[in-house]
């Protein structure tokens, strides 16, 4: 085992799924029907929650329904050949909850499943949820909130109470969200057509996620957000998405310095990521800060950045120790690693980023453009920056700038690299 890796087996023992009653409650049995399953499944869940937990069963079909409010001790069992098709209509979604919106709170419309304050609670089962995001609807929005939020970011910086903010209109919501849970179990589902982030923890602890198939190409549709959350496992999810794959986040700017909490103590491994931008996304939405991640036994293939990290002076927060190791990456057109503090707003912020403790071990790299762009400030370098037993197959030489790099056992197109110099 390799320094820094026993904590990894601490994060797997902590990360504990919850356990239900082995009592089911079939939505059939409340009154759900196919053409309007909402009613029949909301009443399932408030039934299911006051007998003190256990199985609300979506059976095989096709069910149309609203947004889906979890509670405390329900497990949502999406059966074999099952498949929730959720309204477009934002409507459906109202009355407004308590949300974040790119590491911003706000009132917005409700993600389409819901959970606020909850313990024990699950979505789980090999059927399917289908967002029925498309240009028709959810995804035209991503052209139309620039002013939104804007005016959401000015009433952050200048300390806006919530219930005074701007009210979501064409901000979207995320497809999953469990807010400030405990004890969360997210299982087997497909998920596709998502109107924005797809599966998106926020302030919570004790998180599981795994054997998912997430597939939705919308703009700025990531797999898995996890965001100022604490003890969390990702495995065997294959994800293929039309932004960052698995992205974490601990808040933005005002928000995330009043809020304060880093996600942290996070393993992700058996995980296969077809990405657009990062496929292990670190940012940009880390004000509160990241620590203790780890990530094994993971193939990347797309078009961009295999770890990317990304901050400014905007943003701030801090990133260490996080280690990747037995990573096959087949191909992307950008970096392997971007760490970049020059990216977006670049330097012109009130806020200093840092890097450090980061170590890339075992990483085999069948083609890139680059290995590495790695761009620390002079007063804020990137600190401790590892390579050990990894093999780079690229097109053009790295940049490396305000960086302390060492290399143990590199290989770039098969030239053995000793120093800093040689991988430019």
């Amino acid at each position: 085992m390799t320094a820094g890796w026993a904590d990894a087996d601490r994060i797997l023992a902590d990360a504990r799924p919850p356990v239900f009653p082995a009592v089911d409650f079939p939505i059939t049995s409340y009154g759900a029907v196919e053409d309007d399953a909402g009613p029949g499944i909301a009443a399932a869940i408030q039934a299911c929650h006051q007998a003190g937990g256990g199985r609300v069963v979506v059976p095989p079909g096709r069910w149309h329904t609203t947004g889906i409010r979890l509670l405390s001790s329900v497990e949502l069992h999406v059966s074999e050949g099952a498949t929730l098709l959720f309204s477009t209509d934002p409507a459906d979604y109202l009355p407004l909850v308590e949300t974040r919106y790119e590491g911003l709170d706000v009132l917005n419309h409700a993600p389409m499943i819901y959970a606020n304050g909850c313990t024990d609670i699950a979505i789980t089962g090999t059927g399917m949820l289908d967002g029925q995001g498309s240009w028709d609807n959810w995804w035209q929005w991503f052209h139309e909130c620039d002013e939104e939020f804007t005016t959401l970011r000015e009433q952050s910086w200048y300390g806006v109470p919530l219930a005074d903010r701007l009210r979501g209109n064409r901000l979207r919501s995320s497809f999953v969200q469990p807010y400030n849970c405990t004890n969360v179990l997210i299982e087997g589902v497909t998920v596709v057509r998502s109107p924005f982030w797809q599966i998106h923890p926020v302030l919570c602890s004790n998180v599981t996620i795994r054997d998912l198939i997430i597939d939705s190409q919308g703009p700025n549709n990531d797999g898995i957000d996890l965001e100022s959350c604490r003890s969390v496992v990702v495995s065997g999810c294959v994800i293929d998405a039309g932004d960052d794959c698995i992205a974490l986040k601990s808040g933005r700017e005002a928000d995330g310095l009043r809020v304060d909490v880093p996600t942290e103590d996070v393993l992700i491994e058996d995980c296969e990521l077809r990405v657009k931008y990062g496929a292990i996304t670190l940012g940009s939405d880390l004000t509160g800060g990241i620590r203790n991640v780890y990530v094994r036994n993971c193939r990347i293939g797309g078009p961009y950045f295999a770890l990317y990290i990304k901050t400014n002076a905007v943003r701030g927060g801090f990133v260490e120790n996080v280690y990747l190791r037995d990573i096959t990456v087949s191909d992307v057109l950008k970096e392997v690693v971007q760490c970049n503090f020059h990216r977006g707003e670049g330097e012109a912020g009130p806020l200093t980023p840092s890097v450090r403790n980061v170590e890339l071990r075992g990483v085999k790299v069948e083609h890139a453009r680059n290995a590495l762009l790695l761009r620390g400030y002079r007063n804020s370098r990137i600190e401790d920056f590892r390579l050990v037993d990894c093999t780079f197959t690229v097109d053009q030489p790295s940049t490396v700038q305000h960086a302390a790099l060492t290399f143990d056992n590199v290989t770039v197109n098969r030239r053995p690299v000793k120093d800093v110099h040689q991988i430019r």
